[in-house]
């Protein structure tokens, strides 16, 4: 029964998107495209594996030092080393299975960024029984064979990206999952040739797989060669020697053993700083660039435009999201209106603006109110109850799937149309909740003033203040007692609208729970495109129910807009009942 459920779910979640070239043998550079065996244009649509091999400290809602290594260490405090190591294996088997790269193709995706983490493949440099020889360790190739089997099995492309490299290849010690204690990859001879190394290994495994598309060779570095006190991440570097020399030297040796793979390269300070780097040195080359938080303009890809045009090499957009809805149409839109591929981050987390919401449980709670001082310590049952919940709840079947996400990425950017986001029947009795407006774009299936994050250009961080339910500008909370969500920071001019079925036409009384808060607000209740009803709402400080008497209603589909004409409240439910 298990699997029967599981296929219908993946059949119900099956977004219907414009076709997708079928893989047709390996990748290649031609000019500024990628291409495949045939000459036939490629764009990537992507997402990436981010938190499975390598977790960092936001997707697990860790307040404080968000590495890898720091995380482990503090859950082996709190229940030990066996069973630390256990929680770790549950982990990894439990994050991406087939059934998610099934559904990421059954979505839309057409490829998948892998985020390696180096100690799943290799030692580090100071456990090693020999200076300067290299051991190899099977279960990272293991599970790197699995995912590209059912990449395989669903003709998507799977890209090797090089997360966290010996060492740490930045100042951002999340992301590498670097120890600051220790040598990084740009203080250690040893931990560079094992980066050189590993890449080899892989080129040399995966040499004749057409279904790897490329080799991204070391993920957002981010690090100040000449000036490490004052420009810790590399944003301000000219030279970028070192970086260069790094990557010239994996290209040679991955050539040694595949002419034929892309090799994708990224630039200082997080991917972007290309500061003399370039002209590429392979012939077969792709420049990978990052985007966060940024307006969606022209402008905002500026630099990597003239870039590819300068140096007459493909592009591509190796790392982007953790924003609302309406950021994420803006920015495909923009992208593939200037042919760039893309790939998400990441495919899941705690959180909710990815394609898949990961849940907490009551004990793991403990444990993180315990790391940030909220509470007092779990015991040890408690704690290892709290993380292996946790890596169970990583099961896609465990997951919500965010269907506003993927309708954001894959519609949206090329229909204006809504399409409704529950089946909303209608009959007497029937209650609908505020939060299950229509799934469009922002000024289409809803209005909202304040719809996304893009601090990095304007300075202010901004989006849905509630970030709870769905991903898109409406700010949604959640009541910490009920469980339920509702709609709040309301603002005149906003409004949202609901595509509703009514199975008996006639005339219906509606039942608003609203909180109005500590002013008076105003809504009107439009149907079918015309001013049914406008209210007053007065001032309160708690749940008060709204009648909005004598709504006539067509049998059939009906659309029902709420605006708010004036007030910053609350909205829950909407009960309909006939009016005889």
């Amino acid at each position: 029964m298990a699997h029967i459920r599981l296929t219908i779910l993946l059949l119900l979640l099956i977004i219907i998107v414009s076709p997708q070239s079928r893989a047709q043998g390996f990748l290649h550079v031609s000019g500024k495209q990628i291409v495949n065996e045939k000459g036939q244009a490629i764009l990537l649509r992507g997402v990436g594996l981010g938190g499975w091999m390598l977790q960092e400290g936001y997707m697990l809602q860790v307040n404080g030092q968000g590495m890898q290594h720091t995380i482990k260490a503090r859950i082996a405090d709190l229940i030990g080393e066996d069973s630390t190591n256990a929680f770790y294996d549950a982990w990894l088997a439990s994050h991406t299975r087939r059934i998610d790269i099934d559904s990421m193709k059954a979505w839309g995706f057409n490829s998948v960024r892998l985020p390696m983490h180096f100690n799943l493949y290799t030692l580090p440099v100071d456990k090693e029984p020999e200076a300067g020889k290299q051991t190899w360790l099977n279960k990272g190739f293991r599970i790197t064979d699995s995912l590209l089997a059912w990449c395989k099995a669903n003709q998507m492309y799977l890209i090797l990206d090089l997360h966290a490299a010996p060492g740490g290849q930045g100042n951002d010690l999340n992301i590498s999952d670097r120890d600051p204690t220790k040598p990084s990859l740009w203080e250690n001879e040893a931990n560079r040739q094992k980066t050189i190394a590993l890449w080899k290994k892989l080129a040399e495994r995966y040499a004749n797989e057409p279904f790897i598309g490329g080799y991204d060779i070391l993920n957002e570095p981010n690090w100040g060669f000449e000036d490490l006190a004052n420009d810790k991440n590399g944003l301000k570097e000219k030279g970028n020697q070192p970086l260069k020399q790094l990557m010239m030297d994996i290209t040679k040796a991955i050539r040694e053993v595949d002419k034929k793979h892309i090799i994708i390269i990224e630039g200082n300070g997080w991917g972007n700083n290309y500061n003399g780097i370039l002209p590429t040195w392979d012939n077969n080359m792709v420049l990978s660039f990052h985007k966060y938080w940024s307006f969606n303009t022209s402008g905002s890809i500026k630099h990597i435009l003239e870039t590819r045009e300068k140096y007459n090499v493909p592009v591509w957009l190796g790392e982007t999201g953790e924003n609302s809805n309406v950021w994420f149409t803006e920015a495909v839109q923009l992208l593939e209106a200037n042919n760039i591929g893309w790939a998400w981050w990441p495919l899941k987390k705690l959180g909710n603006n990815n394609p898949m919401q990961v849940h907490s449980n009551k004990d793991y709670d403990k444990v993180l109110a315990f790391w940030s001082n909220r509470g007092p310590r779990p015991t040890a049952a408690e704690a290892y109850n709290g993380v292996m919940q946790l890596a169970a709840a990583l099961k896609l079947e465990n997951t919500t799937v965010k269907r506003d996400v993927l309708d954001a990425l894959f519609r949206q950017p090329y229909s204006q149309k809504t399409i409704p986001f529950k089946a909303n029947v209608i009959q007497s009795g029937a209650v609908i909740k505020a939060v299950d407006y229509d799934l469009g774009r922002n000024g289409v299936a809803y209005f909202d003033k304040d719809t996304a994050d893009y601090h990095i250009s304007n300075g202010a961080r901004g989006g849905n203040q509630g970030r709870a339910y769905r991903n898109d500008g409406v700010d949604i909370t959640a009541d910490p007692t009920t469980g339920s969500y509702y709609v709040n920071h309301t603002e005149a001019g906003e409004w949202l609208q609901y595509t509703i079925n009514v199975v008996k036409a006639g005339h219906y009384r509606i039942r608003l729970n609203c909180n109005p808060g500590k002013e008076d607000g105003k809504l009107s209740f439009l149907v079918n495109n015309k001013i049914a009803k406008q209210i007053a709402v007065p001032k309160a400080n708690n749940w008060q129910p709204l009648e909005i008497k004598n709504i006539a209603l067509k049998k059939g589909p009906n659309n029902l807009r709420i605006y708010i004409d004036a007030g910053d409240m609350c909205l829950g439910d909407m009960q309909f009942t006939e009016v005889k």
